[in-house]
């Protein structure tokens, strides 16, 4: 399998239902954001460990993410959790403008160095920090994403986010959340739950603890 073979298959399986997320994916080879070790397994519809306990989603959550997540061009994108790079640099290649917050300074430099293989970095910019309280340097955003599991919604990035903006967010215990999909509306909230999903656990001021 090829990272085109495994678009086709994403596609087929609904999980990428648009244009504009799908030509992100045609563009971005995850096999570029995986260690080498794990290569062999790129194109899997599998999450893989990437060290520091943290893990690559698997590339249909990525995928439904990013549909719930309705990212477009020009949006002003803050993503909590970046990893290995791959979800900061899809979001680059849509046309976004990408804050990505890691707080493990090893992973940081592993995306600089996997983001050099992106063809949109440009787009990207990788911040070191404590994603739950946000990056309030560039606030307001069009869009919030958080790929690991929060106890609640930290009170940060709900200030940080734009009225109409949209935040996609996995909240739960240590291990098992539900993903929301949350609207900021003038006057409140709008939620709804996409399903039952399994993240890393959020690590920081907002998160299951301090570290």
């Amino acid at each position: 399998m090829n990272n085109e073979a495994m678009v086709h298959t994403l596609e087929m399986h609904g999980y990428i239902k648009s244009r504009r997320v799908k030509d992100a994916f045609l563009k971005v080879d995850r096999a570029n954001f995986v260690p080498e070790e794990h290569r062999s397994h790129a194109y899997f519809d599998d999450p893989i460990p990437i060290g520091h306990a943290q893990t690559i989603s698997a590339p249909s959550m990525v995928a439904v993410m990013l549909e719930l997540l309705d990212v477009f061009e020009g949006a002003k994108v803050l993503e909590v959790g970046t990893g290995s790079g791959y979800n900061a640099c899809l979001m680059g290649c849509i046309g976004a403008e990408v804050y990505s917050i890691e707080r493990i300074p090893e992973l940081r430099k592993l995306a600089k160095k996997n983001m050099e293989n992106c063809p949109c970095k440009d787009n990207v910019h990788l911040l070191l920090g404590d994603g739950s309280v946000g990056y309030e340097e560039e606030a307001p955003y069009d869009r919030i994403i958080v790929t690991c599991g929060a106890p609640d919604i930290p009170e940060p990035l709900k200030e940080q986010l734009k009225c109409g903006g949209i935040m996609v967010i996995p909240v739960g215990g240590t291990f098992f959340q539900e993903l929301y999909v949350l609207r900021k509306e003038r006057h409140g909230w709008r939620k709804r739950v996409w399903g039952d999903v399994a993240f890393v656990p959020l690590v920081g001021r907002y998160g299951h603890r301090w570290a």
